[in-house]
């Protein structure tokens, strides 16, 4: 049985093929708007590369955002619809947890626009500050000297993204199980009071 892991939360179009506790195929692409159009025809290249077809997907691994409105329900509703179809369970994860994986505290950052960003802050894939969404001079003012992943530019840092394809195999243990595929819902905050709300 293979498991699937997608993420289109962000820059990337992230698909990850893991069987028998490894990646046994995986592509982590910068398609900013183009990952409607490229997630199926390269998941399909993904699977025949390594003799597989979508019948040995057994189980899903999607994020929930938060990130781009569109990107987001790319992922989401792909593994929603081939969950239901197939019969098989969807797990998720936050696309701020996928970027963090197992490092030491570190502080991840996506851009949200309008001079705020998404943010969360995780050690050893463990959630020590929820995503939420903040201005950017707020975030900027709160950070130590801690590591940050994502998009740093956001507060004169560099950019640093990890392997997010890589990065579904040793979070697949911490993913969790939707006990209802059809009411998953994506994680947006900027409807949220901390986004409305200019402090």
């Amino acid at each position: 049985m293979i498991t699937l892991g997608i993420d289109t939360s962000h820059l990337f179009l992230v698909i990850a093929l893991l069987e028998n506790g490894k990646t046994i195929a995986s592509l982590q692409e910068n398609c900013w708007k183009r990952q409607s159009e490229e997630l199926f025809p390269r998941l399909e290249q993904l699977l025949e590369e390594c003799g597989k077809t979508t019948e040995d997907i057994g189980k899903i691994i999607v994020t929930l955002g938060p990130g781009s409105y569109t990107g987001v329900r790319i992922a989401l509703t792909f593994a929603k619809v081939f969950g239901a179809m197939k019969h098989i369970p969807v797990y998720t994860l936050s696309s701020l947890q996928l970027c963090a994986g197992l490092e030491d505290r570190v502080r991840v950052l996506f851009d949200a626009r309008g001079h705020r960003a998404y943010q969360a802050v995780y050690d050893q894939g463990n959630e020590i500050l929820a995503p939420e969404v903040r201005d950017i001079d707020e975030i900027r003012d709160s950070m130590g000297d801690e590591t940050i992943l994502g998009d740093g530019h956001l507060v004169g840092r560099e950019d640093v993204w990890p392997d997010l394809a890589g990065n579904f195999l040793v979070l697949e243990d911490m993913a969790e199980k939707a006990e209802n595929i059809h009411l998953l819902t994506p994680i947006y905050l900027k409807s949220s009071e901390a986004y409305l709300v200019k402090k």
